[in-house]
């Protein structure tokens, strides 16, 4: 298994120029939800001039919407969600200064390119593994489009969440690579 490598946030842009794909990282720090229903409304807001609801840059966004909290939990189950649906509000996000995203899957073959024009990164989070993911998450408080609900803006405080590089800032595609290895 590789060195498992410990981010914390806030991230730069020299902090992932040198990750590569397959790299298993450990993050710690701040990051933000976001799904559709958001992107939507981000999308709005800049096309109107307005002001963004959370300061994007050198950030993190996590497609992820969690489950409503039990009583004595800091946030329900969480869990990333097929990112493909956000892919046409990627560029969006990276130039409002965002550096990555997280959530799971394939991406559009133009996500790539992106990440490598805007030398952000695809992380990549274990779907399935809900409760084990929010165990990672100290802290969960909604910072932005609250009648969304679950859909909302969060702003999460992870501890040691586990990731792996699926694209890096070079536009290398982790899925891409793999399964060439395996073919005969």
């Amino acid at each position: 298994m590789n060195k498992i490598i410990q981010l914390h946030t806030p991230l730069t842009k020299e902090d992932i120029k040198d990750l590569n794909i397959g790299d298993v990282l450990e993050l710690t720090g701040t990051i933000y939800t976001a799904r559709d229903a958001a992107h939507k409304r981000m999308q709005t807001a800049l096309a109107e001039g307005k002001p963004q609801p959370v300061d994007f840059k050198d950030q993190l966004i996590f497609y992820a919407g969690p489950c409503p909290t039990k009583p004595g939990r800091t946030m329900g189950s969480i869990a990333p969600t097929t990112s493909m649906r956000m892919d046409s509000f990627v560029e969006m996000t990276f130039q409002l200064g965002m550096l990555g995203m997280i959530g799971k899957g394939d991406r559009s073959d133009f996500v790539p390119e992106l990440c490598k024009k805007y030398g952000g990164v695809y992380l990549l989070s274990i779907g399935g593994a809900s409760a084990m993911i929010s165990n990672q998450v100290k802290t969960c408080d909604v910072v932005a489009y609250e009648d969304l609900g679950t859909e909302s803006i969060k702003r999460l405080q992870v501890e040691k969440l586990r990731l792996i590089v699926g694209i890096d800032s070079k536009g290398r595609v982790f899925q891409s690579e793999q399964i060439q290895k395996y073919k005969r």
